[in-house]
């Protein structure tokens, strides 16, 4: 619509009717009547061209109002001036057809009002929708807000326990630093107990020996008419206590203790090692297991085969109130340091890689356990100058659960009477348990494999070793008394 009037505005129609006008006008009695009559006919036509471009334009307008709009003003302005404009330009209209007429403009009229009436209705219809629509989402607005409002009371409280988990976290690592902290004093002051004990049996060692020597000196100086008694005989022999006799007792307890450390300290240690490598728990008890009662072995024969040595180089020159067995172990207790615990070290390594039951991944080896393997190797060398030696007790998967023996893993069925497997074996002496073990019962242990291993010669072990080290490991144990025990048990 504006397009149409911008163009009849830029034509200036009514600016060039005008003009024709006056024109018109001015030669109005110069001009011929046909000359007249050509002028007014021209102007009808421009006037009919300009009256079409007009109702264009009302039509256009009309339409951008929708049906309803402009009604009134069509109805007041338009009707009327057709009716006066377009009438039969004879008088003799009669009264019929002015009834009919107004017939049609009042059946006009009340389509309108009806229209009009509809339209209201519909109207206020849209307007009633629209208000319920508006509340609904006013009501989602209100109910998004309280879901924000409940969304930012859970991230506080989170928060809040968040912060209070990790201020709780952080007072536990503090008390667990304080506790280690204490342990560490506890570690020290006992250290400190035993090397006092340790001097303690010097010093009574060295007054021992210099009473003895003072003895000696004063007998080698006053002439005895009574013959010299021989060594076997000598009184001397059993009144004069070797260091290893009297340091045995705190020997011991200190060496139970450093056992217990091993399976609380060393033990835990090697466990979080493997599993970096290993997923399967059992598989790494297992291992650790083995390790230890493998490193019993080494350091039992390399013991013997120690003490051997002593003897061989102390027989020639052997002479005192104490026996050859007994100087021997008393050198071996002054000399600890000798053992070479990384020989064992070794000897232990390659036992476990021919073992059936273990496996370890290809990339790395058990030389990643060896700080655990080489401490209880230590251990066990030096339970062996105990009196009587402490050792480990016999074990076998399958077996009957003791209770004075062992205590239940955490994950083992309460109820179960086998054992499936051992996770820390139990250290004996003799026939009296000083430390108890740890084994994992259920009950679908294998009680057929715990029979067959119950008649081998090793504890542990379910097959054979490899040619090559069943001649060593047999050569070497041919040497050892205690092979006799362990076949009797």
């Amino acid at each position: 619509m504006a397009d149409t009037l911008r163009r009849l505005t830029n034509t200036s129609s009514f600016s060039v009717l005008q003009d024709k006008l006056e024109i018109w006008h001015r030669d109005y009695h110069v001009i011929s009547c046909d000359q007249n009559l050509n002028r007014c006919c021209e102007l009808i036509e421009l006037t009919a061209k300009i009256q079409g471009q007009l109702f264009a334009i009302l039509n256009l307008t009309a339409a951008e109002g929708g049906h309803y709009a402009g009604v009134d003003t069509l109805k007041t302005r338009l009707l009327p001036w057709l009716g006066t404009c377009f009438s039969m330009s004879k008088p003799s209209v009669t009264d019929d057809t002015s009834l009919q007429l107004i017939q049609d403009s009042v059946e006009k009229d009340r389509r309108i009002r009806e229209l009009s009436a509809s339209h209201g209705n519909d109207m206020q219809k849209m307007e009633t929708q629209l208000c319920s629509t508006r509340m609904q989402l006013d009501s989602v607005r209100a109910e998004l807000v309280v879901a924000h409002t409940e969304l930012d009371d859970t991230k506080s409280k989170s928060t809040t326990t968040l912060l209070a988990t990790e201020a709780l976290k952080a007072d536990l690592r503090s008390a667990h630093e304080q506790v280690e902290i204490y342990k560490r004093k506890l570690e020290s002051l006992g250290d400190y107990e035993r090397q006092i004990r340790l001097l303690r049996d010097e010093v009574s060692i060295l007054s021992t020996e210099k009473a003895m020597l003072q003895e000696r000196l004063v007998r080698s100086r006053s002439p005895s008419p009574l013959p010299r008694l021989s060594r076997s005989s000598s009184p001397m022999r059993s009144e004069s206590p070797t260091r290893a006799q009297l340091t045995n007792s705190s020997r011991h307890a200190r060496l139970v203790s450093r056992f217990s450390d091993l399976y609380a300290v060393e033990r835990l240690e090697a466990q979080s090692l493997l599993r970096r490598y290993i997923t399967d728990l059992e598989m790494v008890q297992k291992i650790i297991f083995i390790a230890v009662v493998e490193s019993f072995k080494t350091a039992k024969l390399a013991y013997r085969q120690f003490k051997l040595r002593v003897r061989k180089t102390l027989s020639p020159s052997h002479f005192g109130p104490e026996s050859l067995e007994d100087a021997a172990v008393d050198y071996i207790v002054r000399n600890l340091d000798l053992y070479d615990v990384q020989d064992s070290v070794n000897g232990v390594i390659n036992a476990m890689n021919v073992n059936p039951r273990i496996s370890f991944p290809p990339e790395v080896d058990f030389v990643l356990i060896s700080a655990l393997i080489r401490e209880t190797c230590r251990v066990a060398f030096a339970m062996q100058t105990l009196d009587p030696a402490l050792d480990l007790a016999f074990t076998s998967d399958g077996e009957l659960y003791n209770d004075h023996k062992y205590r239940r893993s955490y994950d083992s069925e309460f109820t179960a009477p086998l054992v499936m497997y051992h996770v820390w074996p139990a250290l004996v002496e003799g026939n009296a348990v000083i430390v108890k073990g740890e084994a994992l019962t259920s009950r679908g242990a294998p009680w057929s494999r715990s029979q067959s291993r119950s008649r081998s010669a090793s504890p542990v072990r379910s097959r054979s070793l490899s040619p090559t080290r069943s001649l060593a490991f047999n050569s070497k144990r041919s040497l050892s008394p205690e092979r006799l025990t362990a076949s009797h048990l």
